[in-house]
């Protein structure tokens, strides 16, 4: 193996690395001179000369969430709507925590991950709670190593810091881990986790503290009888919801939203979760000693550390089967739950035997080819669709839902990069993790 590579920079330098790609998210990244990229309807004059947009975003994910916190601060009026409230638990946004990295094969994520650390903290101070906790990521590398070398000369290009590490010296650093089968290791010191379904839940309180509205209502499908804006729509449980727009956010509910223009763009696959018991007084596995880790092999496992005291998180970032979020049996499979104890035994020995004391399914919202969906209705263009998470967009809501923002407001053009038109001929494979490998 080579010797070990350094690009750890100093916080300085992440900072400017972090404003320098905040510059380049001013500009589109992908330009097209097609109507579908050029710059969109201002919703602003929608309103009426002098008046404010009244905006109304469905669904208080992350996605939406921020989305609508964004285009309050921009002066819109903003109505959030949601069938069971802020990160609930059938949502792709629940459960305690979610990853924040930078590792990315696709330098546009990385370039928006730098965004997004700098708007968590500004979120934590606006709201006054601690959302996000910078632990480092280890990345074990026991496949070819293609990902995530990538990913290190992304990181490099944006100026994010990382070092690449010896199983030695890994082991030196966290001999809480054994490192069989693992070829060299990453570290990634600025990232870490964040408090899921706690972010959604403020946002959506501190929209409301703004001036905002927040309504528990759930919205019918919408599908439009021809080319007209959308000035309503109808709920299940009260009077119709009027606008000057519309933001579907959905999350894994989207396709059934809207089954023309979305349907099966989107699928929900299934994600078990399980977090372990460790010793009683340990303190080796908690945020202050054991980073957030990847381990990039045969199948793909991560892992957080602490989860507000629910235990030694892992799970499997293999796609699991497809299921409908509003009525699946959230119950774990015993065949998930051998495999992550024999995982947790090989990786983590200390813990061989630790017993189950939580476990969670959730699900993650795919498009065909993982990347995010930001466009507009194919035929009302005062609605918008955002989604297609596909289990790593948690860590962007804040930046995204700034860039949803100033494009629904015309304040930036549509990318073409996450349009819907890149999926119309495209079948439904999914890739296997976030490598976008696809399944044998």
């Amino acid at each position: 193996m080579d010797e070990p590579r350094s690009n750890d920079l100093s916080r300085r330098a992440l900072l400017r690395g972090a404003a320098a790609a905040g510059a380049l998210l001013a500009a589109p990244a992908h330009a097209s001179s097609s109507p579908a990229s050029g710059a969109a309807q201002p919703v602003k004059t929608l309103a009426g000369k002098g008046k404010q947009p009244h905006i109304t975003v469905i669904g208080a994910g992350v996605f939406g969430a921020f989305t609508a916190l964004a285009l309050r601060q921009r002066g819109a009026e903003v109505t959030l709507i949601d069938a069971w409230g802020a990160g609930h638990s059938r949502s792709s946004s629940g459960g305690e925590t979610r990853v924040i990295r930078g590792v990315y094969a696709d330098r546009v994520y990385v370039e928006l991950a730098a965004r997004a650390f700098e708007l968590w903290p500004e979120f934590e101070k606006r709201v006054g709670h601690t959302i996000y906790r910078r632990t480092g990521a280890l990345w074990m590398v026991s496949d070819s190593g293609d990902f995530v070398r990538q990913a290190a000369a992304n990181l490099k290009a944006v100026g994010f810091a990382y070092e690449e590490m010896t199983t030695t010296e890994a082991a030196k650093r966290f001999p809480q881990v054994a490192f069989d089968g693992v070829h060299w290791a990453l570290w990634e010191p600025h990232a870490g986790f964040l408090l899921a379904r706690q972010a959604c839940g403020l946002a959506a309180e501190e929209l409301v503290k703004q001036g905002g509205k927040f309504r528990l209502a759930r919205v019918l499908p919408f599908e439009p009888a021809n080319a007209a804006p959308l000035h309503e729509v109808q709920l299940a449980n009260g009077p119709a919801q009027q606008a000057d727009a519309f933001v579907f956010a959905c999350g894994p509910w989207l396709g059934q939203m809207l089954p023309g223009a979305v349907g099966n763009h989107i699928q929900a696959t299934r994600q078990e979760v399980f977090y372990f018991g460790t010793p009683a007084g340990e303190t080796r596995f908690d945020p202050d000693t054991m980073p957030v880790w990847v381990d990039v092999g045969e199948r793909l496992y991560y892992g957080i550390p602490g989860n507000e005291r629910r235990g030694f998180k892992i799970a499997d970032d293999t796609r699991g089967e497809t299921i409908d979020p509003t009525t699946e049996e959230r119950v774990p499979t015993p065949e998930a739950l051998s495999r992550a104890r024999a995982f947790i035994a090989q990786r983590f020995p200390a813990l061989a035997g630790a017993p189950l004391v939580e476990s969670r399914v959730c699900q993650y919202e795919n498009s065909p080819d993982h990347q995010f969906i930001l466009d507009r209705h194919p035929q009302a263009d005062n609605v918008w669709i955002i989604g297609g998470g596909s289990g790593h967009g948690f860590k962007f809501g804040p930046a995204w839902g700034e860039r949803v923002a100033q494009t629904v407001l015309g304040e930036r053009p549509l990318d073409p990069f996450f349009g819907l038109a890149r999926l119309e001929k495209k079948a439904f494979v999914t890739p296997r993790d976030l490598r976008g490998e696809r399944p044998a």
